[in-house]
């Protein structure tokens, strides 16, 4: 068995770890990731409930907590930049008489595609993270804000 910090790790505490990960993924995806805040909500019940018993799982879930909570941040940044922009481009165009149209195509797919790259990264992260919990390692999510620490 893997120990962290000389404390030797459970199965059911490696499960915690993992579970909170995947629990979190699970509910961001479900509840569509522009609500992804679920993943976060997850995340915290988790910490609250394994937080005394199970250190290793308590520093997974805040650490998914801060994932989650910083991935569902910059999805709304980016909807967020995608309207201002969105309504510059369609009043651009209007003013234009159509010509602001071929800046405003790019923009909505660049948008999109960030949206995307969130989302894939959302899951990718998150899948990894599982793993390395369930194999016994800490894990630091990148691009992440630390809320809790």
């Amino acid at each position: 068995m893997e120990t962290i910090e000389n404390h030797a790790l459970s199965q059911e505490e490696r499960l915690w770890a993992a579970g909170v990960h995947l629990g979190a993924l699970l509910a961001a995806f479900f509840t569509s990731w522009m609500v992804g805040i679920a993943g976060a909500v997850v995340a915290i019940c988790v910490w609250f409930v394994v937080r005394d018993r199970h250190p290793f799982a308590a520093e997974h879930a805040k650490e998914c907590f801060n994932f989650n909570l910083s991935m569902f941040l910059y999805a709304c940044l980016a909807v967020i930049v995608g309207l201002v922009l969105g309504v510059g481009a369609v009043i651009a165009t209007i003013a234009t008489l159509g010509l602001a149209a071929l800046v405003a195509a790019p923009v909505v797919l660049v948008i999109v595609v960030a949206l995307a790259a969130i989302a894939v990264l959302w899951v990718v992260f998150g899948i990894i993270a599982a793993m390395k919990a369930y194999e016994g390692q800490s894990y630091r999510y990148p691009m992440t804000m630390r809320f809790l620490k």
